[in-house]
């Protein structure tokens, strides 16, 4: 098994990015400190003082505290992980035509989704056991979230229960669900959410199977030491004999391969929270997902664990965006890593994006702390670029400002 993070990791000092207050990072197996203003060799275990200016900062720290199973874990993607490298590639793939003389000294990032408001167009992903990043998990993430006026979605699969996560924060929660092999249990998992004051449902449809992810297969990754399937403790199912890694085997006993959209509409009819689809990159699917009565989809493709050489999201999300997006929200994740790339996405339709291994990083290295100046960190980034591309207010992003190259 791989080990689980017991300790705090050395990334203490976290505080406002505007003050330009320095992070600890513990330099390994010869890394250079490179990050910010150091530049300097780490031939041998040191401790380098450094500031985080951008998100994949926050990577590069994570890298240096996390055992490698657990970073490739995160990290990697499926099979040749063309989709992880596509979703990050489809965002330079645009450029803005900004405005000018508009007056966007301080532009507003507010937003509301499902009836609710937000500080700004950004919300967390669901992730999988996030213990194994940080000891507290996915309460220091929520915790984070709230604070920052966004939502959190917490995972079927976290290592923190839905109960035990609400009573960590007050801000906006979504549950997302993977269908279980038995309804009995996602019937349960739908009450609990319900009882737990989740507001929306996020139901992942992407999943039939666990993509062919070779990092973990050649780590033969399994859920490290301490940590388990919270929700599931007293229902979880033993491993199935189909899976490459003992992860995924694991996985794949818990969630439903024969998923179908009888199953969506057993679960609008089960709940009278918003269900928002996740997990679709097809105009044709997006709008068969409404007319059942989903009130928003996600254009993701699982982060690029899945299906490999499939559409990156930011590819998919213009047909989607005019299947649906007059009709229900339209959220994006797979590939954001700056402000700018937020902007894009708003640009061509989007209502708000997800972000995923950016906050697990951000959690690695200094827990909620991180999470809070990570998440400071994009709001800046947005908001700086917001000015320059002479927008006041998200509803002036428009596919105008965009040019494909």
């Amino acid at each position: 098994m791989a080990p689980l993070i017991t300790r705090k990791p050395p990334f203490l000092s976290v505080r406002s990015l505007r003050t330009g207050s320095l992070v600890n990072v513990t330099q390994r197996r010869g890394q250079s400190a490179t990050i910010g203003r150091m530049a300097k060799p780490a031939p041998d275990s040191t401790t380098a003082s450094v500031a985080p200016l951008k998100l994949a900062d926050f990577e590069l720290a994570a890298r240096a505290v996390l055992p490698q199973a657990i970073y490739d874990y995160i990290a990697g993607g499926a099979e040749d992980e063309a989709t992880l490298r596509d979703n990050r590639d489809a965002f330079a793939r645009y450029r803005f035509r900004f405005k000018v003389l508009t007056s966007a000294e301080s532009p507003d990032l507010g937003t509301e989704l499902f009836g609710q408001r937000f500080t700004m167009p950004v919300h967390l992903a669901p992730a999988a056991i996030q213990r194994m990043a940080h000891p507290e998990g996915e309460a220091a993430a929520y915790r984070a979230a709230s604070e920052a006026g966004i939502a959190y979605s917490l995972s079927t699969l976290s290592s923190v229960s839905m109960e035990d996560l609400a009573a960590a924060a007050t801000g906006a929660r979504w549950f997302q669900l993977y269908m279980h092999p038995e309804r009995a249990v996602s019937a349960a998992f739908i009450e609990r959410a319900a009882d737990a004051g989740y507001s929306a449902i996020l139901l992942t449809v992407d999943l039939p199977k666990t993509g062919r992810r070779e990092r973990d297969i050649r780590n033969a990754f399994s859920l490290p030491e301490g940590v388990s399937y919270a929700n599931l403790e007293g229902g979880r199912r033993a491993a199935t004999a189909e899976g490459p890694d003992p992860f995924a085997r694991n996985v794949n006993a818990n969630t439903s391969a024969a998923l179908g959209w009888e199953d969506l509409e057993w679960l609008l009819a089960r709940t009278s929270l918003p269900v928002i689809v996740k997990g679709v990159v097809r105009a044709d699917d997006a709008r068969r997902a409404v007319e059942a009565g989903a009130r928003g989809v996600v254009v993701s493709n699982h982060g690029g664990r899945q299906l490999d050489y499939a559409i990156a999201s930011l590819d998919a999300l213009p047909e989607v965006v005019q299947a649906v997006g007059g009709d229900v929200p339209v959220l994006l994740d797979g590939g954001v890593r700056r402000g700018t790339d937020v902007l894009k996405a708003l640009c061509l339709g989007a209502s708000g994006v997800l972000i995923g291994r950016p906050y697990l990083y951000a959690l690695a290295v200094a827990g909620a702390d991180g999470v809070r100046g990570m998440l400071e960190l994009l709001r800046e980034e947005i908001a700086l670029s917001m000015s320059l591309v002479g927008a006041r207010r998200l509803s002036e992003l428009s596919q105008d400002l965009l040019t494909r190259i």
